[in-house]
């Protein structure tokens, strides 16, 4: 089987990769297209346009072709994916990465607190998962990390995952069930996280998602 991931940074590969391998999927090909450009263009737009919106679905559209899924990974990207890119697409399943994660968060119901580092991200994940909480008993709260996105954009690794897993403990300590982080390029901080809970992050949960529904096209 194989899933073509659509990035906007190349530091995610290796985290999918790693997801990959800790869950033993049998026979997945992981492939891994970085299209920084768009998200760096959603970013100058203050956020998602209708245009980058288009390309992305160009882009999107020319991986189906041998590939079993299509993943987008990419929450500022996500809402480019919609019904009629589905439409197109059929059967290749194309989704968003964090749509399955606010399905897995939400799921219980209580407090969750789900973390963005990067401003345009804020309103597509907003959206997303409060469509998420409408159908549970979850009170979701998103918050953005100030001062993340301005480490990770200067390769301080460090001091981005440090900030990241400072924010959960927070948000542990102020009561959340589950805190969750939006963006690939945070799950490395959530072995930093002092908290009895794991936040959850997009790899491991988007595979899994991607896997099940090209199964389910066949």
């Amino acid at each position: 089987m194989r899933i073509v991931c659509l990035h906007t940074a190349d530091s995610n590969i290796a985290l999918f990769e790693a997801a990959a391998r800790a869950a033993e999927f049998e026979v997945l090909e992981l492939t891994h297209v970085v299209r920084a450009d768009l998200l760096a263009a959603a970013e100058q737009a203050g956020g998602l346009t209708d245009a980058i919106a288009a390309q992305t679905r160009e882009v999107l559209l020319a991986l189906k072709d041998n590939a079993d899924a299509v993943l987008l990974n990419c929450s500022t990207l996500g809402p480019s994916i919609d019904d009629a890119l589905a439409a197109q697409a059929a059967p290749v399943p194309v989704l968003r990465a964090d749509a399955a994660l606010a399905q897995r968060a939400v799921e219980g119901g209580g407090k969750v607190v789900v973390l963005c580092t990067v401003s345009t991200t804020l309103i597509p994940t907003t959206n997303l998962f409060a469509q998420a909480a409408a159908r549970t008993a979850a009170e979701v709260g998103v918050q953005l990390v100030s001062g993340a996105w301005k480490r990770f954009k200067a390769d301080d690794t460090a001091g981005y995952l440090s900030l990241i897993a400072a924010a959960a403990d927070a948000a542990y300590e102020n009561g959340a069930d589950v805190v969750v982080f939006a963006q690939t390029s945070m799950a490395g901080a959530a072995l930093l996280v002092t908290g009895a809970a794991r936040p959850l992050t997009p790899p491991a949960i988007a595979l899994a998602a991607a896997v099940q529904a090209a199964r389910l096209a066949v």
